[in-house]
């Protein structure tokens, strides 16, 4: 049977967090992935999880990006650039940092050809807990987003760039002792559709990330039914294997562990975070890497198929058995059975070659005219 898509598997590079540019793309390679999201975070950022920076993006020039494009055609790779942080939350000095570097990062899109050559940007919008703690907190969190991401999106949208959303909680992010893990606005289905809704240009939408779904009861077969298509432009290969124990049993599936006296805590019997990103009772996965999980993949692509999802596939490794083991061969692996495992969904079987992805067009060379670097003080 021939199916309908033929979508490119990449790899997003927060997992090479150690790799240069060229060491990067000869991995890429080794996986068989056609594509690499790179991830450009500030070299100068708070952030200390999964985060990774492969490409210079101070004085980033029209010259740079020629090169980078022909750097990618002659390894037959395509690419997107994200940075993911708090953008309306936080640190206010560090808020506006954020911004701007994702000010950067949509000019650089722009330079290596943008939506023409579906170079996308990446990002969170992040939470604003000052505002959220108020009354009718979440409605201000919607009315900040707007307040910062209209004139950011309209930015874009002028460069012919199209900015991501991804749909992670960071349900980590804040120390244990408060008591919400929720800590990016577009984490769930509501909240991307009400986005949409205050700033409707068509230069924004979302990477779907379905394991972040999963650990909160939420089945990403019913999320895609009922997601416009035109906001969707990549998917996130991760997932999720809900554990069943007592901290479930003790806190619920619904609401994160919280923290209490650990005296207290022993006294009673009953299940604390061991740190910040233990709140849930889920273990992170690379689908086919070790085991089952609690997702149903082929379902999964099969809505996409049905509904003509077009976007590449972008395996994040952030594996408690692949990447988390620190060991560079098991990151490897887990990328390649990864892939492997997606290939009988995702492509045609060819004689004597199996499971293969038919290669599209090579990057354009627009030969795109310099812009300067602009900043939020000249959006607002």
């Amino acid at each position: 049977m021939t199916t309908k898509l033929n979508n490119p598997v990449w790899v997003m590079s927060s997992a090479f967090d150690k790799l240069s540019l060229p060491e990067l793309i000869q991995t890429t390679k080794k996986i068989g992935a056609g594509g690499i999201d790179l991830c450009v975070f500030r070299k100068d950022g708070t952030r200390e999880d999964h985060t990774a920076t492969h490409l210079d993006y101070e004085g980033f020039t029209p010259a740079k990006a020629k090169e980078i494009l022909e750097l990618f055609n002659q390894a037959d790779l395509k690419l997107s650039l994200g940075a993911f942080e708090n953008m309306i939350g936080g640190d206010p000095e560090q808020r506006v940092k954020n911004q701007n570097h994702l000010l950067k990062l949509i000019r650089i899109a722009h330079l290596l050809g943008g939506d023409e050559n579906n170079v996308k940007v990446g990002t969170f919008v992040g939470y604003n807990h000052e505002l959220g703690n108020q009354l009718d907190g979440f409605q201000k969190n919607l009315e900040e987003y707007k307040r910062v991401f209209e004139p950011i999106v309209n930015y874009a949208e002028s460069l012919g760039v199209t900015i991501l959303y991804e749909n992670c909680p960071m349900e980590g992010w804040r120390s244990s002792r408060y008591s919400s893990t929720y800590n990016n606005l577009p984490a769930v289905l509501a909240a991307r559709k009400l986005m949409y809704a205050m700033v409707p240009s068509k230069a924004h939408g979302e990477i779907y990330d379905p394991s972040h779904d999963v650990w909160q009861n939420t089945n990403p077969i019913d999320v895609i039914r009922n997601t416009d298509m035109s906001r969707l432009q990549r998917i996130h290969v991760k997932t999720t294997r809900n554990l069943q124990t007592t901290a479930r049993i003790d806190w619920g599936g619904m609401y994160p562990m919280q923290h209490v006296d650990a005296e207290l805590a022993k006294k009673a019997n009953v299940s604390i975070p061991g740190h910040d990103w233990d709140r849930h009772h889920y273990e992170a996965m690379l689908p086919g890497f070790g085991g089952s999980d609690s997702m149903d993949w082929r379902g999964f692509v099969d809505l996409l198929r049905e509904r003509d999802f077009k976007g590449p596939f972008e395996i994040e490794n952030e594996a408690k058995n692949s990447k988390d083991t620190g060991d560079f061969s098991a990151t490897v692996q887990g990328f390649t059975t990864c892939l492997n495992f997606l290939a009988p969904m995702l492509w045609d079987l060819e004689a004597e070659v199996g499971y293969s992805y038919k290669k599209s067009d090579p990057l354009k060379d627009l030969n795109v005219k310099d812009i300067p670097v602009v900043t939020m003080n000249d959006l607002i």
